[in-house]
């Protein structure tokens, strides 16, 4: 299969990649490095990427940056970063990749437990998270030619220490779970899910 990972030099993309890379061609993509770049926040970035990489089976998101801080630096324009990013960014990979993945191919976004188990200093990250997984349940009924649409939701993940003190109480989740949960989403049937790899 032909995979795009979106944010490829992030710490998830870059296992993603290593993990997949051995059984499929990877095409990785992020803002600065990578195989391609792309600006998410951005359609004309993300419409000359797709004319770049030409037809894929399959596109993973791990990108989609957002406002993190306290509550009363939160303005218009702070949250306008997980709008912007993790929310229309990730949508729009989607709707403009829709015209170049092959039928029966699959998308995989990426939420998080904020949606439903939010945390100080990411309230923008959980209004970004719970309307990228709105999205997925509406497109998935939507999206023809037989193409998925999943999202990964996980909780902080192990190799990110530098957020755990943000997640008092919480497990992490291990790399391998984390790559399990879009292995369900690339090679299953599922659509409209939201794949919580814990």
């Amino acid at each position: 299969m032909k995979i795009i990972i979106v944010g490829a030099n992030g710490t998830m993309g870059k296992y993603l990649a290593s993990a997949f890379e051995k059984e499929h061609e990877i095409i990785r993509v992020a803002n600065k490095h990578g195989d391609f770049h792309v600006d998410i926040t951005s359609t004309s970035s993300i419409e000359n990427l797709f004319k770049q990489v030409g037809s894929f089976d399959a596109l993973i998101s791990t990108a989609g940056p957002t406002y993190v801080g306290p509550w009363k630096n939160l303005t218009d324009k702070e949250f306008r970063k997980g709008v912007e990013g993790k929310m229309m960014g990730q949508i729009n990979l989607v709707l403009i990749g829709q015209h170049y993945i092959n039928p029966k191919g699959s998308f995989t976004l990426i939420s998080g437990a904020l949606t439903h188990d939010p945390q100080l200093n990411f309230a923008n990250a959980s209004a970004a998270n719970g309307a990228v997984e709105g999205f997925v349940r509406a497109a998935a009924i939507e999206l023809g030619n037989g193409i998925r649409i999943n999202a990964v939701s996980p909780t902080v993940i192990e190799n990110s220490p530098q957020y755990f003190p943000y997640f008092p109480g919480d497990i992490p989740v291990t790399m391998q779970q984390l790559e399990y949960g879009f292995r369900k989403s690339i090679f299953g049937a599922n659509t409209g899910q939201i794949i919580k790899p814990y």
